[in-house]
């Protein structure tokens, strides 16, 4: 046998199976180009709004920080006035109050941002995920024609 071959009947009955097989189409890369570009977007933009959502609760967070040390600041100016121990102890009693409320409100409006940044980055991949299938079963059915 002559090599390169001439043709695939130079292989025998090896040569007749690939001569029989289809081989599939090659992808559109255009398309493929345009659908990673779409992903990578898709990635950078749900980055920043993870990382503006960091931004903000980090805000918030030295604001609530602020807000406490001017409370407490108040607080101890408050306690070292001159009173009888049953009226601190009430002032006591109402400004602890008053400082877990304010605690318990401070960590559900952190939570809230946090989830609320986490809802729009993963409503963006999502809706990316969702057209890349449906990218996908256009192509697949491009190739079958």
């Amino acid at each position: 046998m002559a090599f390169p071959p001439k043709s695939m009947a130079d292989f025998g009955e090896f040569g007749k199976l690939f001569a029989d097989m289809k081989l599939p189409a090659m992808p559109d890369m255009e398309a493929f180009v345009n659908a990673s570009r779409r992903n990578m977007e898709t990635l950078t933009a749900a980055n920043k709004v993870a990382l503006e959502g960091a931004q903000a609760v980090s805000r918030r967070h030295m604001e609530i920080m602020q807000q406490n040390m001017a409370e407490l600041t108040e607080a101890m100016r408050a306690m070292s006035s001159v009173e009888a121990p049953q009226a601190k102890a009430a002032k006591q009693t109402e400004m602890l109050k008053q400082t877990y409320e304010r605690a318990v409100g401070n960590m559900k409006e952190i939570g809230d941002l946090i989830t609320q940044s986490n809802a729009e980055a993963v409503n963006l991949l999502n809706t990316r995920f969702a057209e890349a299938m449906d990218e996908v079963k256009t192509l697949a059915g491009k190739s079958k024609t």
